[in-house]
């Protein structure tokens, strides 16, 4: 069943939510939804017949299902929304831009959000941002953080040495809505911010000059979201590189160093655009990294 955007939520028979505690930290998933993304984003480093043999063998169907996972953590009296969904940026996808009905299903009142996180400045990260279904729910005072890294990068943005999957003309447009829509909301960051306490953004570059993660710690647990520092695939294949990578080398270091961070500590791991809600865990085996998905708390 395809259900539109004005559907009401109690309607919806998809997992959409998903509520966990970092020690004295709320969290809350939320899905945005999913955007069909052809295949051949991923692996361009590989052959092709090699990149198509890994996704047959992991069941994935060109094109692949891209979640769209957004969380909202709830530290010391704030609101912290980390990322915004795609909004109305691209309404050709007609089963995401979900964010604003699945807040009120979530009975999450967007006025009562205080803080937002853009981990980067693409479309389907701030799309929700620029989307008046949310926009004019947000209260005057919000804080919007985002790297001064992707701010100054985004103004006027290079995209001639790469291709983005054909969608350079959305990602610039979005960009620039974003921009003059919150000019005097932004409070950007260098390196890292806290947020709350327990809740520190970090810039790690790579995916954008300026992509970030946000980290949420507290009574000696930890959860990571890596945003797009990987993709599907990217934690069995941490050397594939896909099309949507600003600079695809750097990329992959940071996304082989988060791995390894996360194999150490045994913290939760997640990522923009798993499949929802994403929470699990990541083992390694000598340079071989594998996913291992969290047990739900029902």
């Amino acid at each position: 069943m395809c259900l539109g955007h004005e559907s009401h939520p109690g309607n919806e028979l998809v997992p959409s939510r998903y509520a966990l505690r970092i020690g004295e930290i709320d969290v809350m998933v939320i899905s945005d939804g999913a955007m069909p993304i052809a295949a051949n984003i991923l692996g361009t480093n590989v052959e092709p017949d090699a990149r198509d043999a890994v996704l047959r063998d992991k069941f994935l169907p060109d094109p692949i299902d891209w979640g769209l996972n957004i969380i909202v953590v709830r530290s010391a009296g704030r609101t912290i929304l980390v990322d915004s969904g795609v909004g109305s940026e691209m309404p050709d996808a007609t089963r995401a831009g979900r964010l604003a009905l699945r807040l009120e299903g979530a009975g999450i009142d967007p006025a009562s959000v205080t803080d937002v996180v853009a981990t980067h400045i693409h479309m389907d990260h701030i799309g929700g941002l620029i989307d008046q279904r949310l926009r004019s729910r947000l209260r005057p005072d919000l804080r919007v953080h985002v790297s001064g890294t992707d701010v100054e990068f985004f103004a006027a943005p290079d995209f001639s040495h790469n291709t983005f999957g054909g969608i350079q003309d959305v990602i610039r447009s979005s960009a620039r809505k974003f921009l003059d829509a919150y000019r005097s909301e932004l409070r950007t960051f260098d390196k890292e911010h806290e947020v709350a306490p327990g809740v520190v953004v970090t810039r790690t570059g790579g995916h954008t000059p300026g992509h970030s993660i946000v980290r949420v710690a507290s009574g000696g647990e930890r959860l990571t979201f890596a945003a797009d520092a990987l993709v599907p695939v990217g934690i069995e294949c941490p050397e594939w590189q896909n099309a949507f990578d600003h600079e695809p080398e750097d990329a992959t270091r940071v996304r082989v160093r988060l791995l390894r961070e996360a194999a150490a500590t045994g913290e939760l791991f997640m990522a923009s655009h798993l499949s929802f809600p994403s929470l699990g865990r990541v083992a390694v085996a000598g340079d071989a990294f594998r996913y291992v998905p969290a047990i739900w708390a029902y």
